[in-house]
């Protein structure tokens, strides 16, 4: 249960004074929560500062300027959505206060004539006339006080006011306790970190600029607070999954060897030495908790082969779980071939199997007749039992939640052996905020034989020229893809969804166009994939639904419209689907002419560069940890107060400052102990707390 120091924080946003059911939604929908601490953690991007107080002549334009004037008039507009002006003067000259849709009777009383006010908002021009649209505040001489000499921006939605969410903020900080203190007292002293409730009173009430910047003490120590009750949950998972069992798994190598045998090329050294690696945790008698990151094409699923084969040697079982049922279906039409040739039976199982074959399949799986299963999240549901689950193999990680992976563990023995296999490289920092809890390999090498793909970064503008290129690739006997970022029309965004582009191409190829897409159901997708894959259709139409695993040899030509609208690791994945049979392939980036120079800058890194681990380093940097697999669903945490791209070295402080802490405190029993279970609670990692206390 959460501890009652923090009850305040977690009420919901109604418990603030002031913060009614008009006001909520707005409010939640700025912060992307409901409760007073998502307030609390809503941090400010910039600074405005009120202090300059020049005359109306010498306010900057487009600055934020507080002027002492006097009221000279009123002109109400014409109609009602005329702006109303309320002239104002001082020494140097004149300035018109513009007020659109406000109460003629309040700014009456606002600003009655002759009198002397105090205004403060942004200075602009107008047809030569200087004006203050909505001035933030405006206030008799004697109530200057009222104007904060410094103030934070935040990020709003409709219907909600800077002041608004301000007094909300200061409310909600009013609110907030005083923490016992779970820094290590060295750590805390040597950067010079103020306790936590003056770093959050720092956050949202900074003296100057600085204070805001990603190295300020207060930012720096939030930011801390944030990364090490990430590390601390994960390392908390980690021990649980990396319990001591019974016994090892240590293989004879007759199986691998007959697969090693069957391969039509020869391992990498990566691959190899992966493998080795592997090997090596799976002879411990601690359960391995393994991350196998790799490149597109670096040959990840052969890797995973080799380990579930010496699970297999070892007299247990093994599954792999994919993401989807078209890449579950496609990693056992490769594995099944080499299965076959070490003479061991894998057999496919997803929720589209029903009926008499997959009762069938689910007796022969708890009997131990099926040694490698291949699924989809299939697997977690409780009817599958396993005879003797060694070892799981799960693709594409960032896909699974820590709560999933542990659902799939329980289907064996205490200190069940984990792989999981990314192709989606992840920057180093970033690794560590969803992998900190796993040991990593990486493949940085690609099986022999994979043709670099020629990119090309081309303006839309040229979009019947891209047409014709690819009839001409299609009279060759090449396949295409055409990629494109949304499914149907958006109101209020100029671009072409997939289905508009699908009927245009159809237009022109017949039916030689599939589409695909999310919406589809599971059956609907495999159908078009099938054809697509047995050559029937020529043209693929999609949205990133084929961006990860998807095995088309034949497919050499990948177009992506509006390529500036997509992340550089995502752009690589997408380019990833081509060159991976024996034929010239091409990567066409199409952008909208009205592109700015940062994101053709960016697709330049795409064209010069084709190591994965490279270019999502550069998005990191680019665009932000926040952004660098697309959206929250990537399973890459989304920090409030951290800043990855800036506060990395912080990241790699925490993971030491975890272990090092369940070293010394295995139960988190000390007065330290107590105070980092509140740090648990307070960034929602509840379910670590649970682990903990379920030993």
């Amino acid at each position: 249960m959460r501890p009652e120091i923090l009850y305040e924080l977690f009420k919901p946003l109604t418990a603030l004074k002031g913060v009614g059911p008009k006001l909520v939604r707005p409010l939640a929908k700025a912060i992307d929560g409901e409760a007073i601490i998502d307030l609390l953690f809503h941090r400010p991007f910039g600074l405005h500062d009120r202090r300059a107080r020049p005359t109306v002549a010498a306010a900057p334009l487009g600055q934020i300027a507080t002027i002492e004037v006097t009221v000279d008039a009123h002109h109400p507009g014409r109609s009602r959505r005329a702006p109303y002006r309320v002239m104002v003067s001082d020494a140097t000259g004149d300035l018109a206060l513009v007020y659109f849709t406000a109460d003629p009777e309040w700014l009456k009383k606002l600003y009655p004539v002759g009198a002397r006010r105090l205004i403060s908002g942004r200075v602009e021009s107008y047809d030569g006339v200087r004006q203050m649209p909505h001035p933030d505040y405006a206030v008799a001489l004697d109530q200057a006080d009222q104007i904060p000499a410094v103030e934070p921006i935040y990020g709003l939605s409709a219907g909600l006011s800077a002041r608004v969410m301000g007094r909300a903020i200061r409310t909600a900080l009013a609110l907030a306790p005083a923490l016992p203190e779970w820094l290590d007292p060295a750590l805390k002293q040597r950067e010079a970190w103020p306790d936590w409730h003056t770093a959050l009173a720092q956050l949202h009430m900074p003296r100057q600029v600085s204070d805001l910047a990603a190295d300020a003490p207060a930012l720096r120590r939030l930011g801390y607070d944030e990364l090490l009750s990430n590390q601390l949950a994960l390392a908390l998972v980690r021990r649980r999954l990396r319990r001591p069992r019974g016994r090892s798994l240590a293989g004879d190598g007759r199986l691998q060897a007959r697969v090693e045998a069957a391969l039509p090329y020869r391992l990498t050294t990566a691959q190899t030495q992966a493998i080795a690696e592997i090997a090596g945790d799976l002879a411990t008698p601690t359960a391995m908790l393994r991350l196998l990151q790799g490149d597109v094409g670096a040959g990840k699923t052969v890797v995973a082969l080799f380990a579930m084969l010496i699970a297999v040697e070892a007299g247990r079982q093994a599954c792999l779980m994919a993401p989807t049922e078209i890449l579950a279906r496609q990693h056992a039409q490769t594995l099944e071939p080499l299965c076959a040739a070490a003479g061991i039976r894998l057999a496919v199982l997803t929720a589209r199997d029903s009926g008499r074959e997959r009762r069938r399949l689910l007796t022969e799986l708890a009997a131990g007749e099926i040694a490698i299963a291949v699924g989809t999240h299939a697997l977690l549901e409780g009817e599958v039992v396993f005879r003797d689950l060694g070892l799981v193999v799960i693709d594409e990680q960032h896909r699974f939640g820590v709560d999933q992976r542990l659902a799939l563990a329980a289907k064996g023995d205490s200190g069940l052996d984990v792989l999981v296999m990314s192709a989606t490289p992840i920057p180093r920092t970033l690794t560590l905020t969803a992998f900190g809890d796993m040991d990593v390999s990486r493949l940085v090498e690609k099986p022999p034989g994979r043709v670099p793909v020629d990119t090309r970064v081309v303006t839309l503008a040229r979009l019947d020229d891209m047409v014709a290129a690819v009839a001409r690739a299609l009279d060759d006997g090449a396949q295409v893809y055409w990629v494109c970022p949304l499914v149907t029309e958006a109101e209020g965004l100029d671009l072409v969804a997939a289905d508009e582009r699908h009927a245009h191409l159809k237009a022109r190829f017949g039916d030689a166009v599939g589409l695909i897409h999310g919406r589809l159901k599971a059956r609907e997708k495999d159908q078009v994939m099938t054809r697509f894959a047995a050559g029937a259709l020529k043209i693929l139409v999609a949205t990133t639904v084929i961006e990860v695993g998807v095995d088309v040899r034949n497919a050499t030509v990948m177009v992506v419209e509006h390529a500036e609208r997509f992340g550089l690791a995502q752009l690589h994945q997408l380019r990833g689907r081509v060159g991976r049979g024996t034929r010239p392939s091409f990567c066409i980036l199409l952008y909208a002419p009205a592109a700015g120079e940062t994101a053709r800058k960016r697709l330049e890194v795409l064209r010069t560069c084709d190591d994965g681990f490279v270019i999502a380093e550069a998005d990191l940097a680019i665009r932000g940890a926040g952004e660098v697999l697309g959206t929250r669903q990537s399973g890459i945490p989304s920090f409030r107060l951290a800043d990855l791209s800036s506060q990395d070295e912080l990241m790699a402080m925490a993971r030491d400052d975890a272990r090092l802490i369940l070293e010394r405190d295995p139960q988190l029993g000390s007065p330290r102990g107590h105070a980092l279970r509140i740090l648990l609670y307070l960034f929602e990692r509840d379910a670590a707390v649970r682990y903990l206390q379920s030993g």
